[in-house]
């Protein structure tokens, strides 16, 4: 069975040879890894458009080609910068061992009418040249997902500020109406482009989610942002009605659950396990969603034995895995600090138990 072919069964419910994997890196944990393995620490780019070289090394099941504003938190290695955005970037030693990139400066924070901006051109083809040499190089044996996260909530607040658009929602709503509509046309752009280059997934992303709660209401989200994914999903589908949707939010997300299954989401990633129970997922909305991520990263995978690791592995092969609708990983970044023998536990935990039939 190709990478492909596991990816795509998990995803239509159905149980493949084995469940499908997927693991994400900051850059030090990536290279951390590639030096434990003996590999080149020089081909570090899992943030790259065209998919990265440890997802192949470490027999990962689709591969992501990224587009937009994600793409701006690594984009240049000096002490400060700005993306195409308009959006000023700086990067932070946090003394864990990583540097992470932080927005600080935001270039919407004054305006007073959508027209007082340009969108950068998505409709330009050279932005996707990776991304086409990925489709045409590995399409057939990997899932090829397109990233276009950072797509709609997120970029608002990027560009303008947290606080701003929050009071948007409530002081100065037809601004913030026309604001959205603005910014959803570079993603329209862009997920028409990946389409008819034949990317088997969409990747969506906006945090709506908090540890234990939602940072909007759920009438707020279903007033601002639902109705656009809703005209966005429709309009991808008409050039493609069997292109697959991912959504990535962090948290704690369960009442806007139903939300995202009525505009056509397929799959939820990351499921942090500390915010929402896989197990309560499957049982509720198992028939609708796959589930993308779902092992704990902020005890487990960084301060949990090699038993613990294993212990909850096995704990989501046996509650979320069967009847598929499973892409098991940990539910965001791997950092640094992780001992390398939790994550080759992981690693070797699902090739063990994680084959179909499910016997745990």
């Amino acid at each position: 069975m190709t990478h492909r072919e596991r990816f795509l069964m998990a995803i239509n419910h159905e149980e493949p040879d084995r469940v499908p994997i997927d693991v994400w890196y900051t850059p030090e944990a990536e290279k951390k890894l590639l030096n434990y393995l003996g590999e080149d620490t020089e081909k570090l780019s899992l943030y790259a458009a065209d998919g990265g070289y440890l997802p192949h090394l470490m027999d990962h099941d689709f591969l992501i080609t990224r587009l937009g504003p994600c793409t701006s938190y690594y984009l240049k290695d000096t002490q400060e910068y700005y993306d195409e955005w308009g959006i000023k970037w700086r990067w932070i030693d946090t003394g864990t061992g990583n540097r992470y990139t932080e927005m600080v400066e935001r270039p919407l924070a004054n305006i007073k009418a959508p027209d007082e901006f340009t969108m950068p051109d998505f409709k330009d083809e050279k932005r996707y040249e990776e991304s086409k040499k990925i489709i045409e190089k590995h399409g057939k044996e990997y899932g090829i997902m397109g990233e276009v996260s950072c797509t709609l909530f997120e970029l608002a607040w990027y560009l303008r500020g947290l606080d701003k658009v929050l009071e948007d929602m409530v002081l100065n709503k037809d601004f913030l109406h026309a604001y959205l509509d603005k910014l959803l046309t570079w993603v329209w752009d862009a997920g028409a482009i990946l389409i008819k280059m034949c990317i088997d997934v969409i990747w969506i992303g906006d945090d709506f989610g908090a540890q234990d709660r939602l940072l909007i209401s759920p009438e707020l989200f279903r007033e601002f942002f639902k109705p656009r994914y809703d005209k966005l999903f429709s309009y991808l589908r008409s050039i493609n009605p069997d292109i697959i949707f991912a959504f990535h939010t962090d948290g704690y997300n369960y009442p806007i659950l139903k939300d995202l299954i009525d505009v056509g989401v397929n799959i939820l990633n990351p499921v942090q396990p500390k915010s929402m129970d896989p197990a309560k997922l499957k049982k509720d909305f198992g028939k609708e969603l796959t589930f993308w991520g779902t092992i704990d990263n902020q005890e487990t995978m960084p301060f949990g034995t090699v038993e613990d690791v294993i212990n909850e592995t096995k704990l989501r092969l046996k509650t979320v895995a069967p009847g598929g609708g499973l892409i098991l990983g940990p539910a965001h970044n791997v950092q640094p600090q992780v001992p390398i023998e939790n994550i080759m536990a992981f690693y070797d935990t699902v090739k063990k138990f994680g084959t179909y039939p499910i016997k745990i």
